[in-house]
């Protein structure tokens, strides 16, 4: 019997394992978008290493896709004087975003935008940061190519662009990797 009991134990334990291993965002609540990246906030190290991979300098337009809390457009406008574009689906993570330029001094150079970033223009940023999922840097490669300018800089947090597109730059920042790109013109050709 007590043999019994545990092989019902495991078998329920495996029947719930894709429950208890899916992200909480996963699975859409009442009232929120579905997410298809979960939130998880980029360390202040990796922020500041992605800026400055990207180079990032006053009069720059930086637009951050999946921007969370806002932390990597904040930290722009505060450090560099750069102004900024955070686009998220999670109205919370938006909410949190705008609180915290206001926080920190920065709200009347940056901006937050509850949208959907397949459906969203960020051909005016001179430098795109992202902390995203594989497949969906991937997924977003030709819209990068198409609506960026020539010379805007893209970083990415920990995942790169695929084969498609190897990293011109990366570098560790402890345990995560940031990786770099430069549009060129043969991406907007590729991309036409």
């Amino acid at each position: 019997m007590p043999h019994e009991t545990l092989n019902r134990r495991a078998a329920a334990s495996l029947l719930l394992l894709p429950l208890v291993g899916r992200a909480p965002s996963a699975v859409a609540q009442e009232g929120r978008p579905r997410l298809d990246v979960p939130y998880v906030p980029t360390v202040m190290p990796v922020v500041e290493k992605m800026l400055e991979m990207a180079k990032v300098r006053q009069g720059d337009v930086l637009y951050d896709l999946g921007c969370g809390d806002g932390r990597i457009v904040v930290t722009a406008a505060k450090k560099y004087g750069a102004s900024g574009v955070g686009i998220d689906i999670d109205p919370q993570r938006i909410q949190e975003a705008r609180e915290n330029a206001e926080r920190e001094g920065v709200a009347s150079r940056v901006q937050f935008r509850q949208a959907n970033l397949f459906e969203s223009d960020f051909s005016k940023a001179s430098v795109v940061t992202l902390y995203l999922l594989p497949d969906i840097n991937q997924k977003l490669r030709p819209q990068l190519w198409r609506q960026l300018k020539v010379g805007t800089r893209v970083v990415s947090h920990d995942f790169d662009m695929g084969d498609a597109w190897p990293p011109e730059r990366t570098e560790r920042v402890g345990n995560k990797t940031v990786y770099a790109w430069t549009i060129k013109p043969e991406h907007k050709k590729a991309a036409a």
